[in-house]
């Protein structure tokens, strides 16, 4: 039976959710499924993927294909690199604790970057707030400059009527 590691999909129209799933090739997109792997929100920014990276490299080792985009997120997890440092450790490249520590570096390094792009987007996103408040307070400000013409016009036209009524009252 030929298995793939794909994606499934959940979630409601125009926001779509992912299960990281293996299943047989025949079985519809998200029909029957042998194993569920993880999960994947590409709503999220960053993208949020949830795997069991030890099922998936187990899945590989017994012949899984996965299709291109389940490719790109087993690597980005690291499930492909686990899966290559395997076959070192089969071949006697590596020993066990080798490869573990070398995967370990790698996930560390991969989390520093996963972090770094995070704090880059809430700066971001605290900057355009702050730029969106001072663009807000110059509008309202030349709003105000502008009626403050207008109340004194109308402040002066009161107070004309008021001299004049004065001014006859004088003369009589």
């Amino acid at each position: 039976m030929p298995v793939k590691i794909r994606l499934q999909r959940h979630g409601k129209k125009g926001k779509p959710y992912y299960w990281i799933v293996a299943a047989d090739s025949r079985a519809k997109r998200d029909g029957k499924y042998l194993e569920k792997l993880g999960a994947y929100n590409p709503n999220t920014n960053p993208a949020t993927v949830e795997l069991d990276v030890d099922g998936a490299v187990k899945w590989l080792q017994n012949g899984a294909q996965p299709t291109d985009t389940a490719k790109n997120l087993l690597s980005y997890k690291g499930a492909l690199l686990k899966n290559h440092l395997a076959g070192g450790v089969k071949k006697g490249a590596l020993t066990e604790e080798q490869a573990e520590e070398k995967f370990n570096a790698w996930l560390e390094e991969k989390n520093a970057k996963v972090q770094a792009k995070a704090e880059g987007l809430s700066e971001a996103e605290a900057k355009a707030k702050a730029e969106a408040l001072a663009a807000e307070k110059a509008v309202n400000e030349a709003r105000i400059a502008a009626q403050a013409p207008v109340v004194e016009e109308e402040a002066a036209e009161e107070e004309a009527p008021a001299a004049e009524a004065e001014a006859t009252n004088e003369e009589e």
